[in-house]
């Protein structure tokens, strides 16, 4: 047998992605098939084992050369049985044996995690906390999501759920909104790209004086680029972002005292505008402000297929 290869799975609402790695976390090819969601548990199934096998044949390696797969899926799991127990992106796959299914298919060890762990994992592994053992991934899109890998491996908590970093509760009751979560004044309702936008929309009805209104539509990249091009209004709601997010960071160095905070995701970004904000604040609001870096994530949406793969080499 020659080099060992891993097989990493990122699975999305209408995509699924497929990355083959080596046992360096070096991310060799990838490939992206339908997810199949409408056609039910089985169809999904179906297409990922094809894809896995599709990507080892197109980076023309042996099967008996892929030593595990491992595969990333939105949603709430038992990680060590490998069953699903719930997922919102597919409503039909409760309480489903995917770890042990797959394996059937495949005829090969197979691991399953939350894609947010594995993600924090990939960029642990081969990313931006490549050698480091303790770090904290926060990715800010849409949500905020994210993960803690520490001495190597991903902190999973007493049930699955640790690492929802987004839902860490940082905005005073006065000023706090109900997030999707349920609760109110979580890190996700500002510093998110749905947290900016929304602030920015609250700003035009009030009719502050911006830039902003004159959009026919906002997204969060026009936020940061009216913040840059020096617009007042749009420079507060960066800075508000920024604040919390910068605040939820110090709250969890004190807790886990990674070696580095990585941000990730479509905010991320923004780059200086946002990351020299956060960083002022992180060093007001915690005593180990001199030796945590915060830099940019470097995998982008190849985070997930690195990170699937990795779990079998958890002990990074």
């Amino acid at each position: 047998m020659s080099q060992a290869l891993y097989v990493g799975v990122d699975i999305g609402g209408t995509t699924v992605k497929v990355g083959i790695c080596n046992a360096e976390g070096k991310l060799l090819h990838t490939y992206e098939g339908p997810t199949g969601t409408e056609s039910g548990n089985d169809v999904i199934l179906d297409n990922i084992a094809a894809y896995v096998r599709r990507i080892a044949d197109d980076n023309n390696a042996s099967w008996d050369d892929v030593a595990g797969v491992g595969v990333g899926i939105p949603g709430f799991m038992d990680f060590a049985t490998g069953v699903v127990i719930f997922s919102a992106n597919f409503p039909s796959m409760r309480n489903v044996p995917v770890k042990a299914i797959l394996e059937q298919k495949l005829g090969k060890p197979v691991k399953i995690n939350n894609d947010a762990n594995v993600a924090a994992l990939g960029e642990a592994w081969s990313g931006a906390g490549r050698g480091l053992q303790n770090v904290v991934v926060y990715t800010l899109g849409t949500g905020v999501g994210g993960g803690i890998i520490v001495r190597g491996q991903i902190y999973e908590g007493f049930s699955g759920m640790a690492g929802e970093l987004g839902h860490v509760q940082v905005v005073p009751d006065m000023e706090a909104i109900q997030c999707g979560c349920g609760q109110h004044g979580c890190v996700e309702t500002v510093s998110s790209a749905t947290g900016i936008i929304r602030m920015a929309k609250d700003a035009v009805e009030r009719g502050d004086k911006t830039t902003l209104a004159d959009l026919p539509s906002l997204a969060a990249k026009d936020v940061f680029d009216a913040a840059k091009a020096g617009d007042e209004v749009a420079l507060r709601i960066v800075k508000r972002a920024a604040f919390y997010l910068g605040k939820a960071m110090a709250a969890t160095a004190v807790i886990v005292n990674p070696e580095r905070f990585i941000l990730g995701g479509g905010v991320a970004k923004a780059g200086d505008i946002l990351f020299d904000a956060v960083r002022e604040v992180f060093a007001k609001y915690t005593p180990q402000r001199a030796i945590v870096d915060i830099v940019p994530a470097e995998l982008g949406n190849d985070a997930g297929v690195v990170g699937a793969a990795g779990l079998h080499l958890r002990a990074l």
